[in-house]
């Protein structure tokens, strides 16, 4: 008797729910589900961090059998702006703009070392494509050689070279050593810099700080033909809060 009066029960409950339209839809679940695309990002992002962070990022645009890992020191102590003075000068017989001028004193003022950067150790300035080893890079403004010799000697300042480095991308420059023979036989040891955010920059130097090979990459400026680019030995760039207002790296 029980289990009758149980099973009408259920029978009911049941008949209840279908008439009164409370039992729920079926759901029906898609065969296959295609996923959505998800929202168009740069290749690259960067993170600003405070002056003692750092930031790491994995370029994408590369060939895929280089991929380093860098890590930019942003905001770093030291970074100032550059000016916006663009009248041109000689120094040595070497042609440079204002603005560029005016960055080679600051990275002086860093240095502090022996050697001239802003006088006789310039072996090569700006405008001029007279060094068909140099790609074009000097062709515009910006651009700079430096000799890392003592002065009156043939003796490398072995020595000075990082921290010479290391001023030069303070002051907002992105530099690198160059050894003998490196660009071409008989090539001299010197610096080469390549003054960031300069409007009168050749397309050459602007590959130099952007392009797959380039500084902001993590990689020695040099162009590369049926080989992967090479890293920057000098460490990551230094990005201050001037070139990210002006659009770098991107």
């Amino acid at each position: 008797m029980f289990n009758r009066t149980k099973r009408i029960t259920i029978i009911f409950v049941v008949l209840s729910y279908s008439l009164c339209g409370c039992m729920r839809e079926p759901i029906i679940l898609p065969d296959t589900a295609t996923p959505q695309p998800s929202p168009l990002h740069p290749t690259t992002t960067w993170t600003l961090v405070t002056p003692s962070q750092t930031s790491t990022f994995t370029p994408t645009t590369i060939s895929p059998t280089i991929q380093p890992t860098i890590t930019p020191t942003i905001q770093a102590d030291g970074c100032r702006p550059p000016s916006e003075n663009y009248e041109r000068l000689s120094i040595n017989g070497r042609m440079l703009n204002q603005r560029t001028y005016e960055m080679l004193e600051y990275a002086a003022s860093l240095y502090g070392g022996v050697i001239e950067i802003t006088g006789s150790a310039i072996t090569q300035g700006s405008y001029t494509s007279a060094v068909d080893a140099s790609f074009g890079t000097h062709a515009g403004g910006g651009a700079v050689d430096l000799s890392v010799m003592a002065p009156g000697t043939y003796t490398i300042l072995e020595d000075d070279i990082e921290t010479l480095i290391r001023a030069l991308r303070l002051a907002g420059f992105a530099a690198w050593y160059r050894d003998f023979d490196q660009l071409y036989d008989g090539s001299p040891v010197h610096v080469h810099a390549i003054a960031i955010g300069d409007r009168e920059l050749s397309s050459a130097a602007i590959e130099q700080l952007i392009g797959l090979h380039g500084y902001f990459w993590g990689f020695d400026g040099l162009p590369t033909v049926g080989r992967d680019p090479t890293r920057d030995p000098h460490g990551g760039p230094i990005l201050c809060e001037w070139m990210i207002e002006m659009g770098y790296p991107s």
